[in-house]
């Protein structure tokens, strides 16, 4: 009877000792503690409701039982601004959508980065606007095209970054900046994101906006419409590629090499389809609608490698005009 009472005591007060420890008492090898978790942060096109982010988030979890927090950071520089500034008291274990253009501003916070997708710069076209379509960046410069384009700043936005280094890799050293001065003349608006910027042409203000040659595969697959198609240049394109990693500083490297995982496997899909972006992963199979992205005859390559005083100079060649 004694060592009966003994064992009902015993099993009365182990709950108790459990939840005064935290919850994290072993009990049958099994370990009852705190959900494991790993933050991430994207641009803010990339978690928004339109965005990859949600079913990414939605499938991991479901897949590994670990809460992923998903935070919007702005534009892509914002982002590194913000994990730069992070760097003594760490937030982030995961960052998603560093451009290629900007990965020196934050290779150094990364163990390594990854691409997991890419695309292509290009000026998409409103048909229905009547305007005739340019066929090169020289003829975008001409004066027909007065207020009848956007184009995105460079010290803002990497798809502005990204032009930059389009027309550097066409124009050379001594001609991209008087390529800016006269598009900058025609430019309805230079816009300080690729989303303010995307969402004035698509609201009708200008029938020509610097975007992505899959710019086009968004609105036939969610509008239903070849309305807006992207525009191939005689001279050739530049090629962009995001990139993704887990943060030096992290720790929950498990969690973030599980979550890396799934973005270069199971999330291309998702990727292709609400980033319209080329996936990374070639075994990923294309909606139908990226028969409406054209491929660029010429990708081009080049050496220039954007700067501060680069970007100085853009800033003085425009605000002299």
């Amino acid at each position: 009877m004694k060592n009966k009472l003994i064992l009902a005591v015993a099993l009365a007060i182990l709950p108790a000792l459990i939840f005064a420890q935290g919850g994290k008492e072993q009990i049958g090898g099994a370990v009852s503690g705190q959900q494991r978790s790993v933050t991430v942060y994207a641009y803010d096109s990339f978690v928004s409701d339109w965005g990859p982010g949600a079913a990414i988030v939605e499938g991991f979890e479901a897949k590994t039982g670990i809460k992923v927090n998903l935070v919007g950071c702005g534009g892509s520089g914002e982002m590194i601004a913000r994990l730069r500034l992070e760097s003594a008291n760490p937030v982030a274990d995961v960052a998603v959508g560093i451009p290629s253009n900007n990965v020196d501003a934050a290779a150094d916070l990364f163990d390594e980065l990854t691409v997991f997708d890419y695309g292509y710069f290009a000026f998409v076209y409103d048909t229905e606007s009547g305007v005739k379509a340019p066929s090169s960046l020289a003829e975008l410069a001409e004066p027909y095209y007065k207020d009848k384009v956007i184009l995105i700043d460079p010290r803002t936005s990497s798809v502005g970054l990204g032009l930059l280094e389009w027309t550097y890799a066409v124009f050379g050293e001594d001609g991209f900046l008087d390529w800016w001065r006269a598009a900058g003349d025609n430019a309805l608006t230079i816009a300080d994101s690729w989303s303010s910027g995307y969402g004035l042409f698509t609201e009708g203000e200008a029938p020509i906006c610097i975007s992505y040659t899959t710019s086009p595969v968004y609105h036939v697959m969610y509008e239903d419409t070849t309305r807006y198609q992207a525009l191939i240049f005689s001279e050739g394109h530049v090629k962009t590629e995001e990139l993704a990693g887990i943060l030096s500083s992290s720790e929950n490297k498990d969690e973030a090499e599980l979550f890396m995982d799934y973005l270069m496997n199971e999330a291309q899909a998702d990727i292709a389809v609400a980033n319209t972006m080329y996936p990374a992963n070639e075994s990923t199979v294309l909606p139908e609608a990226y028969a409406y992205a054209p491929e660029p005859e010429r990708v081009l390559d080049f050496d220039f490698a954007v700067t501060d005083e680069a970007i100085d100079l853009w800033t003085e060649a425009m605000t002299a005009r």
